[in-house]
């Protein structure tokens, strides 16, 4: 699946997990099932945003994604590592 992939938070705040991706991108496909792996079985709220539908996501992740953030920090670019979401999470 590709687009906007949520699982919400139940309190109704805003994900902690952001995956930046684009369209057709092996990286960005490995760097989702890295985020599902650390967020779902710990009902952790992520998203996934589409750079390539906003002009000022394009201007700053351009060619770094995929790219994680976790509240808001960016932990990660390129390759994903599970681990570093994981930390970055507790």
């Amino acid at each position: 699946m590709f687009g906007m992939a949520e699982t919400p938070a139940t309190d109704g705040a805003a994900p902690r997990v952001t995956l930046f991706s684009r369209r057709d991108c092996h990286l960005c496909d490995t760097a989702r099932r890295a985020v599902r792996a650390v967020c779902e079985p710990d009902g952790v709220a992520w998203a996934e945003v589409d750079i390539d539908t906003d002009p000022g996501l394009q201007d700053r992740y351009g060619e770094l994604v995929p790219v994680v953030t976790v509240d808001g920090v960016q932990v990660g670019y390129w390759r994903i590592d599970p681990e570093r979401i994981r930390s970055a999470l507790h």
